[in-house]
């Protein structure tokens, strides 16, 4: 059998595959983050690769509503939100080898073939396809320099979309008897008129990875509690699975406190144990001082606005469209020992309000962050001037420092029509643009085009607030040089041709991309506004729990001085 990606002889790492049974978004992105913690911090170098079932080369251009916030990592992957969760878990960047879709596999095996990469042969999804997949996976744990691969397959078992996935997993397991172990996350309906948990539709999901030749080695029942005894049994009978392999997933207020569920059961140990690998000694102090403090109550609560217009009618929806934001502002509010409430605020209902401050006068933290085109823009602007003018703590995010950019030039100097041109191409005071040599500039530096994508360096200004904030962070590249990174997912920018007329205004430039000097920061002084800044980066992606961002926190310090 010929696989692509073989295996030298000193790569010979463990596998370890989790699929999911009866339903989506049961948790496998948190269930595989929390495996991945618990083996790094037995000292396994681990790396995770997500596999998606859509059609699509990346998660860029589909809507956040229909599959969550896309996840912006270091190399400029627009990836799937589980990414995010795997960052924050394992503490590690992670980028374009890490994550794999369909649209990606197909391309690339008929690319291949196109160029006589098969030398004439018939491609065939087994093993052409599989090859891919399974030479793809081995990609990412070299570059890794992994001892252990993890690999959530997307999508439930059953599906059509994702056979080819369990294929390649079957083929893997056949090469590699003793280095495969297969987790099976599946749910335990609680019927109302029943009142106990039922595992029949495991065992029905079950009998579909069978029919593919994958019996799971671990079963991980997510259910309302932990299941009993009666249930275990079930398993061991009907599914094969040994009992003391059936792994307790509870619902729980914070997802941080899986980790420590799987530890108190040791599945970190079963599961070195299942890849005969040697049992070295766990270190999850960190993690375990983190979830104490999240459990601690919380002196203060902190009301926060989010103006946006990628709002769905449920709560779910709306928490995923935002996800990385609102992870961003859950670390900041367990570093400053506050509760973070979060109010949504529909930009577009904002628009024909005639008194926004019956929405936004309770408030006391504004944020606008990420967005596109036209739609809701001027209800964003209406929200960023009553936050300047009443003097509430305002961050923006991208297309929320460039409205804020358009804000001020309206409102501060005089500019009624000043736009970004991606609104209005015919404004005479166009403060935010496509830069000429865009095209020129990103050519070599991104996978989007136009784009800027991934992390940019950028200098920041000594006398900036936004200086202070990052000097003693960890997420300072150069304190000498005042140099940061965050990464960015946008294609227009501070028009430079207003610049001196902006600053002169009172609008302070907090800093410049290092080679292209593009503005990333804007802000107003503390002797004007509280906290006042907005960054064309994406900080939200780099916070996590164990590192707080520290922009994030020091909007919210000046958002608690004022309560």
């Amino acid at each position: 059998m010929s696989i692509r990606g073989v295996w030298p002889k000193k790569f010979s790492p463990g596998y370890i595959f989790v699929s999911g049974g009866v339903l989506s978004s049961l948790g496998k992105g948190t269930t595989t983050a929390s495996i991945a913690l618990l083996l790094k911090s037995r000292g396994y170098k681990v790396t995770i690769v997500k596999c998606e079932n859509y059609l699509n080369i990346d998660a860029g251009l589909i809507n956040p509503i229909e599959h969550g916030d896309a996840f912006l990592c270091e190399d400029g992957t627009e990836a799937d939100m589980d990414l995010g969760t795997y960052e924050k878990h394992l503490h590690q960047n992670l980028g374009k080898h890490n994550f794999i879709t369909l649209g990606q596999i197909y391309k690339a095996v008929i690319d291949r073939e196109r160029a006589f990469g098969y030398n004439g042969e018939d491609v065939e999804a087994v093993p052409h396809i599989t090859d891919e997949i399974i030479g793809r996976i081995n990609e990412a744990g070299q570059k890794d320099e992994a001892d252990i691969i993890i690999v959530e397959l997307g999508g439930t078992a059953g599906e059509y979309q994702n056979a080819l996935y369990y294929e390649a997993a079957r083929i893997l397991d056949y090469i590699h008897d003793q280095r495969v172990v297969h987790i099976h996350v599946s749910y335990l309906p609680t019927p109302p008129h029943i009142g106990e948990p039922k595992t029949k539709p495991t065992q029905l999901s079950v009998r579909h990875l069978n029919y593919m030749g994958i019996q799971p080695d671990f079963i991980v029942s997510r259910a309302e509690k932990p299941i009993d005894e009666r249930r275990r049994e079930r398993f061991a009978l009907f599914c094969h699975v040994k009992r003391e392999n059936v792994i307790d997933s509870p619902d729980v207020e914070n997802v941080y406190e899986i980790p420590l569920i799987f530890a108190e059961q040791d599945f970190d140990t079963k599961l070195l144990k299942s890849l005969s690998l040697p049992l070295k000694r766990r270190n999850i102090t960190k993690w375990e001082k983190l979830v104490t403090k999240i459990k601690d109550p919380k002196p203060k609560v902190l009301k926060i606005g989010i103006v946006g217009k990628y709002f769905a009618t449920g709560e779910y929806e709306l928490r995923d469209s935002y996800a990385a934001l609102l992870d961003a502002l859950d670390h900041a509010g367990i570093a400053t020992n506050c509760e973070p409430e979060i109010n949504w605020i529909n930009s577009e209902a904002l628009e024909k309000s005639q008194d926004i401050s019956q929405t936004l006068g309770s408030l006391q933290a504004i944020v606008v962050p990420i967005g596109w085109g036209e739609r809701g823009v001027e209800g964003k602007i209406k929200a960023i001037q009553y936050a300047r003018e009443n003097k509430i703590p305002f961050l923006g995010l991208c297309y929320g420092m460039q409205l804020a950019v358009v804000e001020f030039a309206r409102n501060v100097l005089g500019w009624p029509d000043a736009h970004t041109t991606e609104v209005n191409p015919k404004s005479s005071h166009p403060v935010i643009h496509i830069i000429p040599e865009q095209k020129r500039i990103m050519a070599n530096r991104a996978y989007g085009g136009t784009m800027r994508l991934g992390s940019w360096d950028c200098q920041l200004n000594p006398d900036s607030q936004v200086y202070q904030i990052y000097k003693n962070s960890s997420h300072i590249k150069d304190k000498k040089r005042g140099v940061i990174a965050e990464r960015h997912r946008h294609r227009y920018e501070f028009n430079d041709k207003y610049a001196r007329q902006l600053e002169k205004g009172g609008l302070v430039i907090g800093g410049r991309s290092v080679k292209e000097k593009l503005v990333e920061f804007i802000e107003l002084p503390k002797e004007v506004h509280p906290f006042f800044v907005g960054t064309q980066g994406h900080p939200e992606y780099k916070s996590r729990p164990l590192d707080p961002h520290p922009l994030f926190i020091a909007f919210f310090e000046a958002a608690l001085n004022l309560v």
